[in-house]
């Protein structure tokens, strides 16, 4: 079993006999002996890395094994940072590292994959007290820093970065959603790790957050007007000023991190104009859920959209049939695509029909209503998890979905790690007591594995109103 699936989600559960099992089994991990010849730095960072870092911090340091494996894997990884501009090989190939092999980042490099190594290697530098881990990220996020405002849209990056370069303004689409996503989810959270020791990372989410706002969120166009709002993708047009361009209305799963991202901005940098933005992503994200003919919101999806973020608009059927039409093959009346395809009032088209037993809306949910106390939340995210459950459940596992738009969805022959990592752990947490892993305690990375804060940040009283 995975480290990432299993070993702090154990603790938390309270079933230390396995936690025990668990720790026994890394300690017989030989991380010097691999089958691969290429390993994913990003990966490997967030989840192994991350979820060692987290058994550790839970268990209050009483298994020095899990440290002392975190930081052979933290020394493994660190190599991948040897390249003459100091950005890392995020495929990087361990047996030429091992031959001696020199290596250079990459020119076509994915933005998450660069940009999301902050907390667990400024963590594994905070408990070692040796600073090279934090400095091999930091390095990293000095050139976002840099690159930050150069870009087609200022403020945010791309989500293909040239590494070998240093450059991150030649890319075109900008999206928060796959590829992309825990660049933006870090920088909050590295804030609150750092104890709020420099203000680079709030400078980051700041700018990040306006362009967020202007160039990416949208309201969709739907039945009874619901104040909710989606993170769009922007495909940059060079012929065209910024104002005049229009952002894609396409709803991924994977953007549904953000409401959580935004409710812990509120908290942390105490600016409640980002918890009425946070509530109304997570309510985007409760939307896809509960117009969903089985109560699970598909990967991809577009819908409608109203003119103004601030501003109601009614759905106009007429023209909600005609883009139906225009982007569902078949000779069927419009009308009949959207029962044959299955899309719910506003909804044009479903690119991406599976459920793949993803986190980031139970995350979102999650924060919201450890931030907020907003026991409505409760009933609705319990919903969700009754449906995930009853249309997923196999006698051995749970299974990701086919088509999760149809009655009796056909399941598909996997189950991604982070179904237990993080899915399970934050529908878990939803119903424990809030000072289990209080957010005022801990920071979770975005595999779900939480990390030991070292000061509390100041609160703002009026941030739970």
């Amino acid at each position: 079993m995975p480290t990432d699936t299993l070993v702090d989600t154990l603790w938390i559960m309270g079933l230390y006999d396995d936690f025990d099992a668990s720790v026994d089994a890394v300690q017989a991990i030989d991380f010097s002996v691999y089958e691969l010849e290429e390993a994913n730095v990003f990966e490997t960072t967030i989840r192994v890395l991350g979820g060692l870092l987290s058994a550790h911090d839970l268990s209050d340091g009483r298994y020095t094994v899990l440290l002392e494996k975190a930081t052979e894997v933290g020394d493994m990884l660190y190599k991948a940072f040897d390249t003459p501009n100091r950005m890392p090989v995020v495929r990087w190939n361990l047996k030429d590292a091992v031959k001696g092999v020199k290596q250079e980042a990459g020119d076509h490099v994915l933005a998450t994959e660069l940009g999301s190594l902050t907390l667990e290697f400024t963590r594994l530098s905070q408990l070692t007290e040796n600073s090279k881990y934090f400095d091999a990220a930091q390095r990293v996020m000095d050139v976002f820093e840099k690159e930050q405002s150069k870009t087609k849209i200022p403020g945010l990056w791309p989500h293909m970065l040239n590494a070998k370069t240093s450059s991150f303004t030649d890319g075109s689409f900008f999206s928060i959603g796959g590829m992309v996503d825990s660049l933006y989810e870090y920088l909050p959270k590295q804030h609150i790790l750092l104890s709020g020791a420099t203000n680079q990372y709030r400078k980051l989410f700041s700018n990040a957050a306006t362009a967020i706002k202007e160039h990416l969120l949208f309201r969709p166009a739907i039945l009874h007007d619901e104040d909710v709002l989606i993170p769009g993708d922007f495909n940059y047009n060079g012929q065209l000023s910024l104002s005049k361009q229009k952002r894609d209305p396409r709803v991924q799963h994977l953007s549904c991190f953000s409401g959580g991202m935004f409710a812990l901005s509120a908290k942390v940098f105490q600016i409640q104009e980002h918890l009425a933005t946070a509530r109304k992503l997570v309510e985007g994200c409760l939307w896809g859920y509960e117009v969903a003919a089985t109560g699970i919101m598909p990967e991809i999806m577009r819908t409608m959209v109203c003119p103004y973020l601030d501003q109601p608009c009614d759905l106009d059927e007429q023209e909600w049939y005609q883009i139906v039409n225009a982007t569902n093959p078949g000779i069927e009346a419009p009308e009949e695509k959207v029962l044959i395809h299955h899309l719910p009032p506003g909804v044009t088209s479903i690119p991406d029909r599976r459920y793949l037993l993803r986190p980031e809306a139970i995350e979102s949910i999650f924060i919201l209503y450890r931030i907020t106390g907003d026991v409505r939340l409760l009933d609705r995210a319990w919903n969700m998890f009754n449906a995930i459950n009853q249309l997923t459940r196999t006698e051995v596992a749970n299974a990701a979905l086919q088509d999760c738009t149809v009655m009796n969805p056909p399941k598909i022959d996997r189950m991604e790690s982070f179904w237990l990592a993080e899915t399970l752990k934050y529908f878990w947490l939803m119903f424990e007591d809030p000072d289990v892993i209080s957010l005022d305690e801990w920071i979770y990375n975005t595999e779900a594995h939480p990390f030991k804060r070292q000061l509390a940040v100041p609160e703002n009283p009026d941030i739970a109103q």
